[in-house]
């Protein structure tokens, strides 16, 4: 017979998983929406409903899987409203500098990314950036392997075009 967790027990255990993975949560959210203040909402989101559902996450192998799962699904369903469609959010100039070897390139890695669509988008950054397998995206998508393939495949074809020097050359003239 297994005992049940008190419901502070719970609460200190969710707290210390936020406390360590939140970080993370934040930069996958980064790479899928483009901008640090959306990434904060998204991941407010995102760990509200993985309180939530705290209970289902501890009977999980892989919480990490599950916690960006909610996080990829949260950011796809937010595509689909009609809030979204109707809602230009802009940089605002105050952008958080990490460390990369070639800031230049980070940069202009990050701006490509921004013009796929977000399925394009949630498998690039989940296939290259998470590093999952094609069946583990398919899973966190919920879509078939094929479709992440194909995802995947037209995404890094359009990231390959827009960072090409011809493309920066006619980018920058406009």
């Amino acid at each position: 017979m297994t005992a049940r967790r008190s419901g502070s027990d719970r609460d200190a255990e969710f707290t210390e998983y936020v406390a360590s993975r939140g970080g993370w949560l934040r930069k996958v959210a980064y790479l899928l929406c483009a901008d640090w203040h959306r990434a904060d909402d998204l991941v407010q989101e995102s760990i509200t409903k993985l309180y939530a559902h705290w209970s289902r996450a501890g009977r999980v192998e892989n919480r990490d899987g599950y916690a960006r799962r909610v996080l990829v699904n949260t950011f796809l369903a937010e595509q689909r409203t009609a809030w979204w469609r109707r809602t230009s959010v802009g940089a605002d100039g105050r952008e958080v500098v990490l460390p990369a070897a070639d800031l230049d390139a980070s940069l202009d890695v990050r701006r490509a990314l921004t013009g796929l669509p977000p399925r394009q988008r949630a498998a690039v950054v989940l296939r290259y950036y998470c590093d999952l397998t094609v069946e583990q995206a398919a899973e966190e998508l919920g879509c078939s392997t094929g479709t992440v393939k194909s995802q995947t495949s037209r995404g890094l074809d359009a990231l390959r075009q827009s960072l090409t020097p011809r493309a920066a050359a006619e980018r920058n003239r406009a």
